[in-house]
């Protein structure tokens, strides 16, 4: 992830301005899981230690959280001019869907800029601290850096690696096994982890599995919360299922509901067209995907792809096959495991990875920083960072 780069202008921060920087993320945190492939960014601005403007960006072509604080505070009758800016993302310098932040905070007088972490965006990356700091405002970075790197982490991923953050998620025995030898896998864990998912898949763009979870556990892959659970209502991912040769039923249930968000299969580039065509009457779209070598579909290809159709944050919920082919491929950026309190045995009873996995003990990939380990209901989650921030848990 990025850091504060050389910018020998900033000044140190406040005491204060740890509290106030808590409440901007806050108000980044409203939009969860709405603004891709824009970044999540809250703005608090503060005259003579009150606070006299909140805004955040609620969506993509919407305004960003800077001119939204603006707003909020000249419809107070406030003046902004003079006072402090919080924001968890340094103000961008360039035109997109809206003119550039800095042009909005040097319009509006702001004396003092407090930005969590620097834009990763090679186009802005200190470019807007260092037009503030032109303008004669005092320039602070790197309040909070961790904790908005972490909300941020898909925008992150996206801009300096070109493909969606991925999640792997996985519910297991306490002897490692997802399923019984014969297949039976639900349910596993209680009530409480099972709603710990569904509020993360409020908050992902994408939710993928391979064809075998399609076909044995006809999953809907919804989010299944209730409107007062969730401000503005609970959404759902787009679902993507990986199925090289199509063979996936017709008759899944992810094909037949009732639901705003889109789904989408990868095949192979090769595929039988006129089950494409089958996919295309349900309003399915089919995504051609180059194959490797060992005839699974190219997921690094894939994932840039899925980045270029405005996805920054997958959750991956298939099975050992598909977990094992995304851990192989080094494309594992956070990964939780939630263990139920159960055991099930059997040296045919699938665990949680397959593939090839690591020749040695001296290959191992080993988690960034301290576990996350919580107690939901009676079932026990643990969540490592493998690459980059875990995301949507906080």
């Amino acid at each position: 992830m990025t850091t504060v780069p050389a910018l020998p202008f900033l000044t140190p921060p406040r005491p204060e301005d740890v509290g106030f920087m808590r409440l901007a993320l806050a108000e980044a945190r409203k939009a969860y899981g709405r603004t891709s492939p824009n970044p999540m960014v809250g703005t608090v601005l503060v005259k003579d230690g009150e606070i006299i403007g909140r805004g955040h960006h609620a969506s993509a072509g919407l305004d960003h959280a800077e001119v939204a604080a603006f707003k909020d505070a000249l419809s107070r009758g406030i003046d902004p001019k003079g006072c402090t800016l919080y924001v968890n993302l340094e103000p961008c310098c360039i035109y997109g869907h809206t003119p550039p932040c800095t042009d909005a905070c040097i319009s509006a007088g702001i004396s003092r800029v407090v930005a969590a972490m620097v834009d990763p965006n090679p186009r802005v990356k200190g470019e807007g601290l260092r037009r503030l700091h032109a303008a004669g405002v005092e320039v602070v970075c790197g309040v909070l850096e961790e904790e908005a790197q972490q909300l941020n982490a898909p925008f992150c991923t996206v801009v300096t690696k070109g493909r969606p953050h991925v999640t792997v998620k996985v519910a297991m025995s306490l002897d490692g096994k997802l399923a019984t030898a014969t297949g039976e896998s639900f349910p596993m864990t209680g009530p409480e982890a099972r709603r710990a998912v569904h509020i993360l898949r409020d908050r992902v763009d994408g939710i993928l599995i391979g064809r075998r979870t399609l076909e044995l556990d006809d999953p809907r892959l919804t989010c299944r919360l209730e409107a007062q659970d969730i401000p503005g209502g609970p959404r759902d991912p787009v679902r993507v299922v990986l199925d090289p040769k199509l063979d996936g039923p017709l008759s899944s249930r992810l094909y037949h509901q009732e639901s705003s968000a889109a789904t989408w299969v990868a095949a192979a580039q090769d595929h039988d067209p006129d089950k494409r065509a089958a996919l295309d009457a349900l309003g399915v779209e089919v995504i051609p995907c180059a194959l490797k070598a060992d005839g699974l579909l190219d997921l690094e290809a894939l994932l840039e792809r899925l980045a270029a159709m405005g996805l920054c944050s997958l959750l991956v919920e298939g099975g050992a096959v598909t977990a094992g082919a995304f851990f192989d491929a080094g494309l594992v950026d956070v990964w939780i495991a939630h263990i139920a309190p159960v055991l099930v045995g059997g040296a045919d009873a699938p665990g949680p990875l397959s593939g090839r996995g690591v020749a040695s003990l001296a290959e191992r990939v080993e988690a960034r920083g301290p576990l996350r380990v919580r107690q939901l209901g009676q079932d026990i989650e643990i969540v490592a960072s493998v690459e980059g921030h875990v995301y949507g848990l906080d």
